[in-house]
């Protein structure tokens, strides 16, 4: 090993260190921390991650990078440190061009924002948070004004989540699921709709979270590296490949809610688990391409967990945890998870008129980042195109445009994510049975573990070191294309509603 990889090490063992100070403190302001504990740990945060960003933006960060890049330096690195070394460099570029009293302010008000975003939902009331919105929209453009100059604000920060995914490619892929979504769903809301009737009770949250339990192990969360918590929005983070938590919330007369979380924060808390342990805590390590990570979680959510047959060989030790669903069949249960209505909560929503909540988010992204439309107005808007793809509109801000926690933290670009997800899911669905044999038939006979194993294998060991093109062409040989998912949709929802 040279002298400069041997310090490389060291500082990257540093910086660890300093990351996993933050990531300890988001979790715990998010779980735990009282509400006058809060201004401490923005504070604490702050500083830390200043100081992490100022450690991987150093003079001495870069000499070494410069460095390891020579010929004869970079010719004795391992493929994997090969890559670290070229990852960090391209993104340290972009990352010098920030100043550092500039990244504090975003910092904080990252996490005040987030803080007034839940005061916000909690009180139904949108102008609490809409000045920390103005700045989280102003803030955003200016750092991509710094890292990419010269570019299109939302195209840069739509390759920040799934990188050479830019509007034009997402516009053309949303555009074929509009176009045989708003007819599919027409024909199912013409057709006979479940009774939800025994839903509406009462479910005990303790039984929920043991049943949540029960969830996670099925599929392959190891407890032994990982927790769960409480949140009022479900998130998944992750220390290392060794510590990966989960967080739910639960709703006393909607169990559904819960189990379905439960899921699809599992397969994200799986991917992550089942990373190369060589990558933890690199530039390899922890999947960056969001619309990747969503299709796993929506892989074991939707394709997986809302299919009858995975819940054969565990419904009936479901309703032994929860026993308020011992009047419920499985014939009804699965008939209620896959219950297409217009809805107002995305996170609520069925896996088909989903779609259209994504759709309406980029659209309001759009519309914040190209059209300016003012803050004050983003509400309206928000109720316009509800009405417009799901012919709601919703009562108040809290089931409106407060629903999502995202915009708080300056995560825009990151909702298309969730819908290149679900189109990914459709073409890993056709590979896996081509290569494992009917889906239906694995989960039925209890063997999911086999379908965890493939998704490890194919997708999650490789962690960042694949673009979602490249995960994509080495899963299912061919470009990115929504045909699949569509036709998953329509064989899968003729059979449920009986259509013609």
């Amino acid at each position: 090993m040279s002298k400069t990889l041997e310090q490389f090490e060291q500082y990257l063992d540093k910086m660890k260190k300093y990351e996993h100070i933050n990531t300890l403190l988001y979790w715990d302001m998010r779980t735990c921390a009282p509400k006058l504990g809060q201004a401490g740990h923005i504070d604490a945060l702050t500083y830390f991650s200043t100081e992490s960003f100022a450690m991987s933006t150093s003079d001495e960060l870069y000499g070494m990078l410069e460095t390891l890049k020579t010929p004869e330096e970079f010719a004795q690195l391992s493929d994997t440190m090969k890559f670290i070394v070229t990852r960090m460099q391209r993104d340290m570029e972009k990352d010098r061009r920030i100043p550092k009293d500039r990244y504090k302010v975003m910092v904080r008000e990252q996490a005040e924002s987030g803080n007034a975003w839940e005061d916000a939902k909690n009180a139904s009331d949108f102008s609490i948070f809409a000045p920390h919105l103005e700045k989280m929209i102003a803030l955003t453009k200016e750092m991509a004004g710094y890292t990419d100059p010269g570019k299109e604000v939302y195209d840069v920060l739509l390759d920040k989540y799934e990188e050479g995914m830019d509007s034009a490619t997402i516009d053309r892929l949303f555009g074929e699921l509009k176009e045989a979504l708003i007819p599919l769903v027409k024909k199912i809301l013409a057709a006979k709709q479940p009774d939800d009737t025994k839903f509406h009770a009462y479910f005990d949250p303790d039984d929920q979270r043991k049943v949540q339990d029960l969830l996670l192990s099925y599929i392959g969360f190891s407890k032994d590296a990982g927790a769960v918590g409480e949140t009022e929005h479900p998130f998944t983070l992750n220390f290392s490949s060794k510590d990966v938590r989960v967080t739910n919330h639960y709703y006393e007369h909607d169990p559904i809610s819960a189990m379905f979380s439960a899921i699809h924060e599992g397969g994200h808390a799986i991917f992550e688990q089942n990373v190369n342990p060589e990558y933890d805590n690199t530039a390899a390590g922890s999947c960056r391409y969001m619309g990747v990570h969503e299709s796993q979680s929506r892989f074991y959510e939707n394709i997986l967990g809302r299919n009858k047959n995975f819940w054969i060989p565990v419904y009936e030790k479901v309703q032994e945890l929860m026993p308020q669903m011992k009047d419920i069949s499985l014939d009804e249960f699965y008939r209620e998870i896959n219950h297409v209505r217009n809805s107002l909560i995305r996170t609520e929503a069925d896996e088909v008129t989903y779609c259209f909540h994504i759709i309406l988010r980029y659209e309001m992204e759009k519309a914040i980042f190209r059209d300016n439309v003012p803050v004050e107005k983003l509400p309206e808007l928000w109720n316009q195109k509800m009405k417009e793809y799901l012919d709601i509109t919703p009562a108040n801000d809290a089931e409106g445009i407060l629903q999502d926690m995202h915009w708080s933290d300056g995560s825009f670009g990151y909702f298309p994510s969730y819908l290149l997800g679900s189109i990914y899911d459709g073409m890993y669905l056709e590979e896996l049975e081509k290569e494992l044999g009917p889906v239906d038939e694995i989960l039925k006979e209890g063997r999911i573990k086999e379908i965890t194993k493939w998704l490890n294998e194919k997708i999650h060991w490789y962690g960042s070191t694949r673009t979602p093109k490249e995960v994509i062409a080495n899963v299912c040989g061919k470009e990115v294309s929504a045909e699949p998912l569509v036709r998953y949709f329509e064989k899968k929802y003729a059979s449920v509603y009986d259509l013609k």
